[in-house]
């Protein structure tokens, strides 16, 4: 059996030492076929290369991220687009997800999960740093034609059943906040994270966190 042919990846983004430290992390995962530093130059080179992957910093000079995906998504529609950034911030990442891009990670991202996130956005899959994906449950509820108005208030009655504290650890696992991270805002052990994260999932009757994840966007709590 032939080895699968490798994704080629464009690399976005205005920082020299990020585009080399990007290009090795990649290493022989993935052929890189071009690489820019700002929205026009990108937008040139991409339309030549037509890659399958474009990695997209979010915030480039001459405008931003998602400035090059509108140029380009109705005439490239096989390629796919990985935002990689340093921001995590909510509107960042629901920009660009909207614009039309596969997924979004932030450079805190290991290099063995990124040559993962652009194979697995090559292939057709959707791909969020943990604590991003919360971001983006939260926008397609509010979209939904089904999903509650935004003054409603949450109708789920198990929300009645979680204590202050509770609410408090259960909006940042939905987040997608480690039990570490949770302890060292709440100044709580992580022992007693474990504790209050048992508790909401048995009174919410929830499996997981990803299930938490879409029961706190449904329910507007992210």
């Amino acid at each position: 059996m032939s080895a699968p042919e490798r994704p080629r990846v464009y690399l976005v983004d205005d920082h020299a030492m990020v585009r080399a430290g990007v290009r090795s992390e990649l290493g022989d995962a993935v052929t890189v076929v071009g690489e820019a530093a700002d929205v026009d130059s990108a937008v040139a080179g991409i339309r030549a290369a037509v890659p399958d992957v474009v990695l997209l910093d979010v915030h480039l000079p001459g405008g931003d991220g998602r400035a090059v995906l509108e140029a380009l998504r109705a005439e490239l529609p096989g390629t796919r687009w990985l935002a990689l950034s340093v921001s995590d911030a909510a509107e960042d990442v629901i920009a660009v997800i909207r614009a039309g891009a596969r997924g979004y990670v932030t450079k805190t991202i290991s290099g063995p999960e990124l040559r993962a996130a652009v194979q697995r956005v090559a292939e057709g899959d959707v791909v969020f740093s943990p604590r991003l994906a919360g971001f983006v449950l939260d926008a397609f509820a509010a979209t939904s034609p089904s999903a509650p108005r935004s003054e409603d208030p949450a109708t789920d009655p198990g929300l009645d059943l979680l204590s202050a504290r509770e609410r408090e650890v259960m909006q940042l696992l939905a987040r997608g906040y480690t039990y570490r991270e949770i302890g060292s805002r709440l100044f709580i052990s992580v022992k007693t994270v474990e504790s209050h994260a048992s508790n909401v999932l048995r009174k919410l009757q929830l499996s997981n966190r990803n299930e938490l994840t879409r029961w706190a966007a449904t329910n507007r709590l992210l």
